[in-house]
């Protein structure tokens, strides 16, 4: 049982460096044209970019019900869990928090909160696929190099007011 618990952690840890790859070689890549519509204000309940939740969702269940029914034992299991458990973690923080998705009061306190959120919303100040700063979503560079990263940015920039000024 120790085992399956340390699998799972392992997994919710190992996801963040996946969450990041994927972040910032697939999604700011190839899969841009899904992504992209994250990065533009919503017009409605959802955006192109909410089909990744579905598809980094499919691992998951199919870990699980292979585990459960296919006979690749509980590691399966604790894998598969491990993704989800991320995936929710992903979704209270990225959705619920920084993109007020779902209302309500929370505002963040501590500075590692207050980091991440803050870094993300400069992760959304560059609107094209190119000159992308901060990809991770739960570990984040310090604010201040950032800032940096972000002013020596050939990339649009998105101002406060929504409207595009040249770096």
């Amino acid at each position: 049982m120790l085992n399956l618990i340390l699998i799972w952690l392992l997994t919710v840890l190992a996801m963040e460096g996946f969450a990041y790859v994927m972040h910032r070689w697939v999604m700011h890549g190839p899969g841009w044209f899904l992504h992209k519509s994250h990065h533009r204000p919503r017009d409605g309940r959802f955006e192109l970019n909410d089909l990744y939740a579905l598809i980094f969702a499919l691992p998951s269940i199919v870990l699980i019900n292979r585990g459960i029914m296919g006979g690749l034992g509980s590691w399966a299991i604790a894998v598969g869990v491990g993704v989800a458990t991320y995936g929710m973690i992903y979704f209270g923080f990225h959705d619920v928090i920084v993109h007020r998705r779902m209302p309500h009061r929370y505002i963040p306190k501590s500075l590692y909160m207050k980091r991440i959120v803050q870094a993300h919303r400069l992760h959304h100040a560059v609107e094209s696929k190119r000159h992308g700063l901060s990809f991770g979503f739960l570990v984040a560079p310090p604010v201040d190099k950032l800032m940096v990263q972000l002013e020596s940015s050939r990339g649009k920039l998105r101002s406060p007011t929504g409207r595009e000024t040249p770096a």
